[in-house]
């Protein structure tokens, strides 16, 4: 197969403009960010390659069609006129899921019902078969319903970009790889100078942020849905597989992970060793309150307890309050970037921030404090020569959709 495909990256609300700068170095093209997703155009060589280096994407979806569909029969119609046999072989595995909003056709289950029949209706036709035998590979269609407009795809992904495959174990409630990785790109950490993580659990930043520095495709130590579709040569799998382990660097990089519970430290150093980045990481036992780094700059990226209980908040807000007087004492050049959905992290920590971001961790609304993280006149001519942006921390500020705006130290957030 030699043309041009669809592609649709879901993503966690906020980081879109990350992913859809991940996805112009990667060489992609059409890049368009929307509302929890980014649309992109590329070739059958491009889905090992996503799937294999994206860090902020959920998962990568192959798109179809698209369509408007207000009933049943416009939704069978369309389905049924997609070429869904260039893709689904005659014993292919092909179950359907999906989501409708603000839709006509908002039932789930009705919806899913319909497609299934038109799917068995078209490749039944083409392979002469009354009843499809659904033995062989996974194929799994998805499908999203907005407005009445209807998108209908395939997941080459299999388990969500997420789920590295380095943390089979994790302490109390994780941060996801992806949205671990988003703040790693937000805080425009690329290897140089100190990294810091002072509540690092896990160790899921990191190891994120030691991934990021090596440029080590996240994806290396996992399988895909994909690497089973027939139509897709293994050789790109290879291919795109060596092109990563190629561009990985192999300098020294000064990465540090602290937690104040000895378990979480001996379980962050065992993530990092299946992650391959456990010569990159230190972790030690650290109380976050006692916090300290001599060196004149650097950046501190963490995620405290939040304290979703009242009991707790009190515990989360005296944490905020004794973490935020270790950050005082740093040196002028340290960047300190915290993520919490406490409402009031920042009289607690004892200043505002310089720069806030909305971001979601799972279903809690959560926003990115920023302190020191300035704009240089360096910055302003580097984003010139560039098109807009140099990185993730730079293109998160461009327009998507028309409505997101640019909030500097006046203390406003966007979304």
């Amino acid at each position: 197969m030699d043309k041009t495909l669809q592609f649709v990256i879901p993503t966690l609300m906020g980081v879109e403009s990350t992913v859809a700068w991940e996805l112009k170095k990667l060489g992609l093209s059409g890049v368009q960010a929307e509302n929890g997703r980014v649309l992109c155009q590329g070739s059958p060589a491009d889905i090992p390659r996503m799937d294999l280096n994206l860090r902020c994407g959920a998962r990568v979806l192959l798109c179809l069609g698209t369509f408007q569909a207000r009933s049943f029969e416009e939704l069978f119609q369309g389905c049924a006129a997609l070429p869904w046999e260039e893709f689904i072989p005659r014993d292919g595995r092909f179950p359907v899921k999906g989501y409708s909003i603000s839709s006509q056709l908002h039932s789930v289950p009705a919806c899913q019902s319909i497609l299934k029949k038109a799917l068995c209706e078209r490749l039944g036709q083409v392979y002469g078969l009354v009843q499809l035998p659904e033995t062989g590979d996974l194929y799994q269609v998805q499908f999203s319903i907005l407005k009445d407009r209807v998108s209908l795809m395939l997941d080459t992904s299999g388990d969500s970009l997420y789920k590295r495959g380095y943390r089979a174990q994790n302490m109390g409630a994780p941060l996801r790889e992806t949205l671990a990785a988003a703040l790693v790109s937000l805080s425009r950490y690329k290897g140089r100078g100190p990294f810091c993580d002072p509540f690092c659990g896990s160790g899921t930043i990191p190891i994120e942020a030691a991934l990021l520095a090596k440029d080590r495709a996240p994806g290396l130590e996992r399988t895909f849905a994909a690497q089973r579709w027939r139509w897709l040569p293994s050789r790109l799998w290879m291919d795109a597989a060596q092109e990563a382990m190629d561009r990985e660097s192999h300098e020294r990089f000064e990465i540090w992970g602290g937690d104040i519970d000895p378990a979480a430290v001996e379980l962050s150093r065992h993530n990092a060793e299946l992650a391959g980045v456990a010569d990159t990481v230190h972790f030690e036992v650290m109380d976050a309150a006692k916090f300290h780094r001599a060196e004149p700059s650097g950046r501190v990226v963490t995620n405290p307890p939040y304290g979703e209980r009242l009991l707790e908040k009190k515990e989360a807000e005296e944490l905020y309050r004794s973490f935020g007087r270790a950050a005082a004492k740093l040196p002028a050049g340290w960047q300190v970037d915290v993520l919490s959905s406490h409402t009031e992290f920042e009289r607690t920590f004892g200043r505002p921030a310089d720069k806030k971001r909305k971001l979601y961790n799972g279903m809690i609304k959560c926003d990115f404090f920023m302190y020191g993280q300035t704009h240089r006149p360096a910055d302003a001519a580097q984003r010139k020569r560039t098109g807009g942006a140099d990185d993730g921390a730079h293109i998160h500020h461009q327009s998507l959709g028309g409505k997101e705006k640019k909030h500097e130290a006046a203390g406003g957030s966007h979304p």
